[in-house]
């Protein structure tokens, strides 16, 4: 059995961590409130857009566009929003094993990074990464999802990439958060689905389909980017609260088996002095 001096010691410790632990969730719950605010306000609006983007092609068959089809590039562009800080449980890691489950050529990838963690992650893994933005989820604005989106609408229609994917944690609740990804380009079809009746598109354009598609395509791009950094950023907060959560009720747990330890510990020493002074009274007998 350790001494009382360890025991003591390691307590303490962990005491110490547990005072961190809590600091720590308490923060994450702030964010949380504020980002959850902000995501749930934004969620409805992007996935209307990627509805009606959808829906052009399920009701007008044939059409004809540079964002509506692959691009002459081989190599696929993926979005991958991640965090700067760890500590937030599965949140991170589970977004680059979403990643890999593509098993897409990692020559034939190009990573744009939003988020530290998961540049080094897919960095170790051997991928390229063609774009790193660390800052941009920190505090998300619809201004630094215009320029993401713009750089890889270029780089698709210059043919350098055929498909974007973007990858994201999607955010149901405070304990729910879904690793997700979304093929941006070229649109998926709505062949065969439903169509939301609120996300049907007139097919009258005015004044042509080009027109109409050079303006529509860039905002959707851009209203997908930042839901999914508004959903990211609401996901990480509420995976690192739940994560110090169970950290914090952990340090209880063993904060009271060593406190345990300690009073038995304790005890067997007030015994085994009791034993030699009764043995040190009998000898002197």
């Amino acid at each position: 059995m350790a001494s009382m001096r360890e025991i003591k010691r390691r307590k303490d410790s962990i005491a110490n961590t547990q005072q961190i632990t809590k600091a720590m969730k308490l923060v994450a719950t702030v964010k949380l409130q504020k980002a959850r605010g902000k995501a749930e306000e934004g969620k409805p609006y992007s996935e209307f857009v990627y509805n009606v983007v959808r829906s052009i092609l399920a009701k007008t068959p044939g059409i004809d566009h540079p964002y509506l089809k692959s691009g002459n590039g081989g190599k696929h562009a993926a979005i991958v929003i991640t965090s700067n800080r760890g500590l937030a449980g599965g949140y991170n890691s589970n977004l680059v094993k979403l990643v890999m489950q593509k098993n897409w050529p990692k020559d034939q990838v190009e990573i744009y990074a939003i988020g530290r963690k998961g540049r080094d992650a897919l960095e170790r893994q051997g991928y390229k990464i063609a774009e790193y933005y660390s800052e941009v989820i920190n505090e998300p604005l619809y201004k630094d999802a215009m320029e993401i989106g713009s750089k890889l609408l270029k780089e698709y229609k210059n043919g350098q990439v055929g498909e974007i994917h973007l990858f994201y944690t999607s955010f149901k609740n405070t304990v729910t958060h879904i690793p997700t990804v979304k093929r941006l380009l070229p649109v998926e079809d709505m062949s065969g689905e439903q169509i939301p009746a609120d996300a049907q598109a007139i097919m009258n354009y005015e004044p042509d389909e080009e027109t109409v598609l050079n303006a529509v395509i860039p905002k959707y791009m851009t209203s997908l980017i930042y839901g999914a950094l508004l959903e990211s950023l609401a996901s990480e907060n509420g995976a690192r609260m739940a994560a110090m959560d169970a950290a914090t009720g952990n340090a209880e747990e063993m904060i009271e088996e060593l406190a345990l330890l300690y009073n038995r510990a304790r005890q067997g020493t007030i015994t085994q002095e009791l034993t030699e002074i009764i043995a040190g009274a009998q000898a002197i007998q």
